[in-house]
C-alpha cells in the first residue's frame, strides 16, 4: 500500500493559484502548476476538475485559459480539499465477508468500525481548523 498524496497536490495547487493571483496574474495554466508540483499537467487538470465541481476553482476556456480561485483562501479548509479529492471513506472493510464461524472473522468488522469512526471524526475536525491561508503562510515561512 502506498500513501494516498491528492489531498496534498490540491492544496499545493490551491496554494499556488492563490499566490499566483495574489501577484496579480488573473489565471494559471495547469502545466505552470505542474511544475510546481513536479507532476503531469493531466493529474493537475482532473484534481483541478474536481476542485471545481467543489467550487474552489474556477476554469476560463479560450484565449487566456486557465484556473483560479473561485473563493479566498481564507474561506477555503483542507476539509473543503479532503471532501473534494477524496471520495469515500478513509478506511476500508473487507472486500468479501470475513468467516462468521470465527471469533475474529465474527467480530473484526465491527471492532474496526468503530474505530475507523472515531479516526475519521478526529481527521474532518483537524483538517476543518485550517485554511489554504494558514497553509500559504506556513509555506511561505519555511527558509530556502
Amino acid at each position: 500500500m502506498s500513501a494516498n498524496s491528492r489531498l496534498t497536490i490540491g492544496a499545493h495547487a490551491l496554494a499556488w493559484i492563490g499566490l499566483y493571483q495574489r501577484q496579480g496574474h488573473e489565471v494559471a495554466t495547469s502545466e505552470q502548476i505542474a511544475t510546481s508540483a513536479n507532476t503531469n499537467p493531466v493529474v493537475i487538470r482532473r484534481l483541478l476538475g474536481e476542485l471545481r465541481r467543489a467550487g474552489l476553482v474556477e476554469s476560463r476556456r479560450g484565449v487566456g485559459a486557465g484556473w483560479s480561485l473561485a473563493r479566498e483562501l481564507e474561506s477555503m479548509t483542507l476539509l473543503d480539499v479532503y471532501e473534494a479529492v477524496e471520495p469515500g471513506p478513509l478506511f476500508a472493510m473487507h472486500r468479501t465477508i470475513p468467516d462468521q464461524g470465527c471469533v475474529v472473522g465474527h467480530g473484526i468488522q465491527p471492532a474496526m468500525q468503530s474505530i475507523y469512526e472515531g479516526i475519521e471524526k478526529t481527521l474532518r475536525h483537524e483538517l476543518a481548523r485550517v485554511t489554504l491561508e494558514n497553509v500559504l503562510r506556513d509555506v511561505l515561512a519555511v527558509p530556502r
